[in-house]
């Protein structure tokens, strides 16, 4: 028989859960010497390498001088360079270092390690609902047209 859900109530029931899941995984960032905002822009840069300053505050939703200091931050603390073009020596753009690259592994590891340990809690059958869940909880992240 097929039950009929309220997305309000599920997304009542979701949200909490998401917010102490996220908190969670941002503690594990600590050990790693990065915040969970750094952790994301060092994702985003490995992602584009040669991204500009500009392009990458449009993409993370912030002001391109914010972003400046963010980046500015991140290259004082040896994680990434900026470099020029070789096509446009007006552009520079943004990509990790040798340290920003194990950085970047290290807090997946460490992120990775927390969650298959807490996975490990579940039962077969709970484990098999939270990978059945996947694809629909990726589709609550694709962009919608306006």
């Amino acid at each position: 028989m097929l039950t009929i859900t309220d997305p309000v109530k599920t997304a009542n029931g979701l949200r909490p859960l998401l917010l102490k899941l996220n908190r969670q995984l941002r503690r594990e960032l600590g050990p790693v010497g990065i915040t969970g905002g750094q952790a994301a822009l060092l994702h985003a840069i490995r992602s584009t390498s040669g991204i500009g300053v500009r392009a990458l505050a449009t993409q993370e939703g912030v002001s391109a001088p914010a972003m400046s200091g963010y980046v500015d931050r991140l290259e004082a603390a040896g994680l990434v360079r900026r470099v020029r073009s070789s096509e446009d020596r007006r552009r520079v753009g943004l990509e990790l270092t040798d340290e920003g690259r194990s950085v970047l592994r290290s807090a997946r590891s460490r992120r990775t390690a927390w969650l298959a340990a807490r996975l490990k809690r579940l039962d077969e059958q709970e484990l098999a609902r939270v990978e059945a869940a996947l694809p629909a909880l990726a589709r609550l992240l694709e962009e919608t047209p306006e």
